[in-house]
């Protein structure tokens, strides 16, 4: 492929578990944000929901669906997502991390919640190949960033890479009786202060959104969530362009907003 058919990335709100099944929540935005982008021959998801002290690719050729979560109703357990593995996209993308001196691992490892919950949205029949590479959630932003600059080339293969986490992640201040119109009002003010510096590039500035970001501590108490947004910021153009699919906050501190880095013009 040439540059100019480079896929985009996608950072993805991967909300409550319960996305596929719960009709208040947003599922559909997921469905009609596939249909706007170019088919992927395969995806590299980087979820919230694998942390591991060093990179971790999944070569599972079938992986399997991994129920992780407690407490939510029957039906969810019952939910099946068999798309096959992309065992070459996993090992070429440990080849890339290989090549810009990161020590990574490989084993079979299924699909967590973060991974299967967005992809049953977005590809429904369960027909686009998807491997894994683990988060590490003792490391920064700008670990994750250089994770996905070393892992920019697969663009140009056909895959897609995608951070699947959550824009704001506090649980301790979630309400899940609360509507959408009840959200904390420091969501937006944090939201809008990182889309504003994802529009202008201001890559220091988001590596270093822990000081600088407003209310940065209360949306985030530990960073494992927002970290996958770094890693499909690192894989995307220099001079990418921002699309921004606002999906509304949910539990009052649950932000469901996507991002795509699409290719330069």
């Amino acid at each position: 492929m040439t540059t100019a058919t480079r896929l985009p990335t996608l950072f993805l709100s991967h909300g409550a578990p319960t996305l596929p099944i719960d009709p208040s929540l947003p599922s559909g935005g997921f469905s009609a944000l596939a249909s706007q982008l170019p088919r992927p021959e395969a995806v590299l998801m980087l979820s919230a929901h694998w942390g591991t002290l060093q990179p971790v690719v999944s070569t599972a050729a079938q992986p399997e669906t991994i129920h992780d979560f407690y407490g939510f109703p029957r039906a969810l357990y019952e939910i099946q997502y068999p798309a096959p593995g992309a065992p070459d996209t996993a090992q070429r993308a440990a080849a890339l991390l290989r090549e810009h001196g990161v020590a990574v691992g490989e084993e079979s490892h299924g699909l967590d919640h973060g991974a299967w919950v967005p992809m049953l949205l977005m590809f429904p029949e369960a027909d686009v190949p998807v491997a894994q590479l683990s988060i590490q959630p003792r490391a920064d932003a700008a670990h994750h960033f250089a994770l996905g600059r070393a892992l920019r080339a697969l663009r140009d293969d056909g895959v897609m890479v995608i951070g699947s986490g959550q824009i704001t992640h506090n649980l301790r201040a979630a309400d899940f009786s609360a509507r959408p119109e009840d959200a904390d009002p420091r969501v937006a003010e944090f939201t809008d202060w990182f889309e504003t510096h994802l529009a202008a590039r201001d890559i220091d500035a988001l590596l270093d959104y822990r000081r600088r970001a407003p209310h940065a501590q209360l949306m985030h108490p530990t960073d494992e969530h927002l970290l996958p947004v770094f890693a499909a910021l690192g894989a995307a153009d220099d001079d990418y362009t921002l699309g921004v699919q606002s999906l509304g906050t949910y539990q009052r501190a649950l932000a469901m907003t996507n991002y795509v880095f699409g290719p330069a013009h």
